[in-house]
């Protein structure tokens, strides 16, 4: 996976309108490591163990990093929405089969 930036992790927050304190929560980290982290700002994170839950966290909140290439820099985008995600969790959460997403 490719490395992420501080300033990726707080446009994803922004986009997926969620707080740090909600982020870390979910993350589970503690909040000063998730303040320290966006604050290296532009700079690539190092790869460890809240990058990681950090990542997976705003993914599960519809975030896609999006890789610098094609002469383009490296940015953050929303899959869905956080009422698409409330809607998805609370159908995912009703039971039954659980079954693949087709969604890509």
């Amino acid at each position: 996976m490719p490395g992420i930036s501080g300033r990726q992790i707080a446009a994803a927050r922004a986009l997926a309108d969620i707080s740090q304190k909600d982020l870390a929560s979910r993350a589970r980290i503690p909040l000063d490591d998730l303040l320290r982290l966006e604050a290296y700002g532009a700079a690539l994170l190092p790869d460890d163990k809240h990058t990681e839950a950090i990542r997976n966290a705003l993914e599960s909140f519809g975030a896609v990093f999006v890789p610098e290439g094609h002469g383009l820099g490296a940015g953050v985008r929303l899959k869905f929405s956080r009422q698409d995600v409330r809607q998805i969790s609370r159908l995912e959460s009703e039971g039954g089969p659980a079954r693949d997403d087709d969604v890509p």
